[in-house]
C-alpha cells in the first residue's frame, strides 16, 4: 500500500483541478458551504471523541485548504497565492505572537501569552479594534464569549466570579420588568440577549466553554426524549395524543435509568 505525503496530495489536487469535471468549474464561493459542513462535522467527531472519525474529518479540512490554496495559485496579480505562501503566512504568524518562545518576552502563564497576543495583533496587525478579529458570521454564543475573552485579554473584565454572578441576577431583574411592562417586543428581546452575554461571561469565569456545555444539554435532552418516544411506541400509545402528565412519567423514568447506569 503507497505511503501518501503531503506532495502526493498537492499532486493529486493539481492533477483533480485538471482532469475532473467536478473540481474544475469549483469556486471559492461553490465550496465555502461545503467547507462550513466539515468544520462541523469535525466538531461532533471531537465532541464524540470519535479518533478514527477525527482523523477523517481533519483530511477533509486539509483537503478543503489544499483546494482553496490551487484556486489561489490561478489568480492573477497582487490576488494570486499558492499553498507555500499559506504555510509561510502561518508561519509567521505563530512566531511573532510567540515572542515569549522566539523573543525576549516573558510569559509564565497562559493568561500572560493571551494578553500578548492581544498586544500584538494591535500593534503589529495594525487592527483599529481589539474586536475586530471576531468574524462576523460566528454563532452568537461563540461570538460572545470570544468578545469577552478579547476584551479580558487587554484588562477589561470583572475582577472575579461574585461580581460577574451580581451582574447576572441584575440583567434578570431588567428582565423580570421587561417582562412585566409588556410594551416593547424590541425592548424584551434586547434583555434576554443581556441575560445571556451576562451567563456567557459567568461560564467564562467558571471555566466552562458554554457552547459545549450546551450542547451536552442539547443531547442529554435528544437522548431521553428518544427513550420517552421509545417507552410511548412499547405501550402501543400515540405521542401525540398522550398528555403531559403521561409524558413526565415517561421523562423521569429515562432520567432514573440514566442514574442507574
Amino acid at each position: 500500500m503507497q505511503d501518501y505525503h503531503f506532495q502526493e496530495l498537492l499532486d493529486i489536487m493539481d492533477r483533480l483541478r485538471v482532469e475532473c469535471p467536478w473540481d474544475k468549474k469549483q469556486t471559492f464561493d461553490s465550496i465555502r458551504c461545503n467547507t462550513i459542513e466539515e468544520t462541523y462535522e469535525l466538531s461532533d467527531a471531537i465532541i464524540e471523541k470519535n479518533y478514527p472519525e477525527i482523523k477523517k474529518e481533519l483530511g477533509d479540512l486539509l483537503l478543503h485548504i489544499v483546494f482553496y490554496s490551487k484556486m489561489g495559485s490561478e489568480l492573477s496579480g497582487d490576488d494570486y497565492f499558492d499553498i507555500n505562501d499559506v504555510t509561510k503566512g502561518i508561519c509567521e504568524k505563530l512566531i511573532r505572537r510567540h515572542p515569549h518562545i522566539y523573543g525576549s518576552v516573558t510569559a509564565n502563564t497562559s493568561e500572560d501569552v493571551l494578553q500578548n497576543w492581544e498586544k500584538i495583533k494591535i500593534q503589529s496587525e495594525k487592527r483599529k479594534s481589539v474586536l475586530e478579529g471576531v468574524p462576523k458570521s460566528l454563532p452568537a454564543m461563540i461570538k460572545a464569549y470570544r468578545i469577552q475573552e478579547k476584551a479580558h485579554g487587554i484588562g477589561f473584565d470583572w475582577d472575579n466570579k461574585e461580581q460577574v454572578w451580581d451582574k447576572v441576577k441584575e440583567e434578570l431583574e431588567e428582565l423580570q420588568s421587561e417582562i412585566k411592562a409588556d410594551d416593547n417586543r424590541e425592548n424584551l428581546e434586547m434583555e434576554f440577549g443581556d441575560v445571556l452575554f451576562a451567563l456567557i461571561n459567568y461560564a467564562r469565569f467558571l471555566n466552562i466553554n458554554p457552547e459545549d456545555a450546551l450542547e451536552k444539554s442539547n443531547r442529554k435532552f435528544i437522548s431521553r426524549f428518544q427513550k420517552v418516544e421509545q417507552k410511548v411506541a412499547e405501550h402501543n400509545q400515540n405521542l401525540t395524543e398522550m398528555t403531559l402528565e403521561q409524558l413526565d412519567k415517561y421523562w423521569n423514568e429515562a432520567k432514573s435509568e440514566e442514574k442507574d447506569k
